[in-house]
């Protein structure tokens, strides 16, 4: 069922400064900025030869990465994305592996426009995971 990598996510306290930071000592190939509303973020693609870094920053009061950041102030690893290739069966079997998906258990359009889904970090090993259909 698991698919390629598609990209580590890493929040970020103050999103020009890790775009700098990524571009001008890392040399990276930094996107442009991003709002996702229905995710309450802004995000920036860093992209690499074999994935992508997604700068995470706080978009609105009741974004997920403010809390992260009130918990982790400089930052951190904050989610890892997976592809699958048919993100509703996917759920389904995760779920009937006793796996928690977060929210509605409805996939939501991702950053990439693409349907996305969250599992629940505590079912694995303290990793939140988002499923990306490909």
């Amino acid at each position: 069922m698991i698919g390629r990598l598609n990209h580590v996510a890493i929040a970020v306290p103050d999103l020009d400064a890790a775009c700098a930071r990524y571009r001008d000592a890392l040399g990276a190939n930094v996107g442009a900025p991003q709002e996702e509303p229905d995710h309450g973020v802004t995000a920036v693609f860093i992209e690499l030869p074999n994935t992508k870094i997604e700068l995470l920053h706080p978009l609105g009061e009741n974004s997920p990465i403010a809390g992260f950041l009130e918990k982790n102030p400089s930052g951190g690893m904050h989610h890892v994305c997976y592809e699958v290739e048919d993100i509703l069966a996917a759920r389904d079997q995760l779920k009937a592996a006793g796996a928690r998906v977060l929210g509605s258990g409805e996939p939501k359009i991702g950053a990439h426009g693409k349907p996305v889904l969250f599992l629940h970090p505590k079912d694995f090993n303290g990793c939140l995971i988002e499923l990306e259909q490909a």
